[in-house]
């Protein structure tokens, strides 16, 4: 009865009505064939971070259902899964989809280089697992941050006339990044992320609680957008909704669903068609019937205040960087073709 109530209420805001109708030709891609994101007995965890990380309630079982659960968005669930210059950044490749265009390949493929007890040895894995584009992949000129004109030239040239990595060097890729000293290294440099994101929920929660949903939502914002808002910014946002009238907590919600189904139209944001309109109906549903908690919505209005300073390829992916995080913190929304939960109406 209460939830009808809400609802009656709530309909009167004047905004457009959703639509609780799935899509009855809705089908969700297909992943690829790949070495999965999971866990092996043969990775390890330093001790040291293992109880860091126990402290926001990650254990090793917890770890790997992070990177799993990462790695769907970017890589589909693979480790690794190489794709081209589609975004501005050359070559985007592993779980995390490190790449040459922010800086972030370049450390993992040093790292991996520096794991064999010599470079001659390293040279000669190198050499069989990407006898074509190794040299390339790992010259100075591609090690460098940024990348030098040279490897900028070669790697584009490794793209076929589609604009996709050619097959070649995505096998050389995938080889390198499913073996399992390549795993080891991935997970290294995920547990690194996993530090920073313990900094910013300890910042930005200082009182707690720390929940599965914040840190779901931080690793997120941070794989994406390298962390969450400053200090400044989050006390200013805070400061505006203690002040907010109490007849406008939900209008100001629904502006920003409304910001989010305007700019997932316009004609320059990618990555999101085959989502918006089914996300904008269900999470409106799920405002219209109450089932937004005040954590949710402190949360949404956090991740609209950094998908608006998304600024790669000058903010073509600012209304796929709120979906992500909006389907996390509603459990329901609709992410590259893959939809999970829906709004249930009693």
């Amino acid at each position: 009865m209460l939830l009808r109530l809400i609802a009656a209420l709530l309909l009167l805001l004047p905004v457009s009505q959703p639509v609780f109708a799935q899509d009855g030709a809705y089908a969700p891609p297909v992943p690829p064939p790949c070495r999965r994101v999971g866990d092996d007995p043969s990775l390890t965890i330093d001790p040291a971070i293992a109880a860091d990380l126990a402290e926001i309630g990650l254990d090793r079982a917890a770890i790997f259902e992070r990177m799993r659960e990462t790695s769907i968005p970017e890589t589909m669930g693979c480790w690794a899964m190489p794709v081209g210059n589609f975004d501005s950044q050359l070559i985007s490749v592993g779980m995390a989809q490190w790449n040459y265009g922010t800086g972030s390949l370049q450390p993992v493929l040093e790292e991996w280089r520096r794991s064999f007890g010599s470079k001659r040895e390293a040279k000669r894995e190198i050499a069989k697992l990407a006898p074509v584009y190794g040299k390339l992949l790992f010259s100075k000129d591609c090690l460098a941050v940024p990348v030098r004109q040279s490897c900028r030239a070669g790697i584009l040239v490794a793209h076929g006339e589609d604009g996709k990595l050619n097959p070649v060097i995505m096998g050389e890729l995938t080889s390198l990044f499913e073996s399992n000293r390549m795993l080891q290294v991935q997970l290294d440099h995920y547990l690194a992320l996993l530090e920073d994101v313990r900094g910013d929920l300890v910042r930005v929660f200082p009182q707690g609680p720390i929940t599965t949903r914040k840190i779901r939502w931080a690793i997120d914002t941070r794989v994406q957008q390298g962390g969450l808002p400053s200090s400044e910014d989050i006390a200013r946002l805070r400061r505006k909704l203690e002040a907010m009238p109490r007849e406008e907590y939900w209008q100001r919600l629904d502006a920003i669903f409304s910001w989010y189904d305007a700019i997932s139209q316009t004609i320059d944001q990618d990555g999101i068609g085959r989502d918006y309109a089914w996300n904008v109906a269900q999470w409106r549903c799920l405002m219209y019937t109450g089932q937004i908690d005040p954590e949710q919505y402190e949360l949404l209005n956090i991740t609209f205040l950094r998908s608006r300073t998304a600024t790669g390829n000058a903010g073509r992916w600012q209304a796929l960087t709120f979906s992500r995080r909006a389907k996390i913190v509603l459990g329901v929304g609709s992410v590259s073709g893959v939809r999970d939960g829906g709004c249930l109406v009693f």
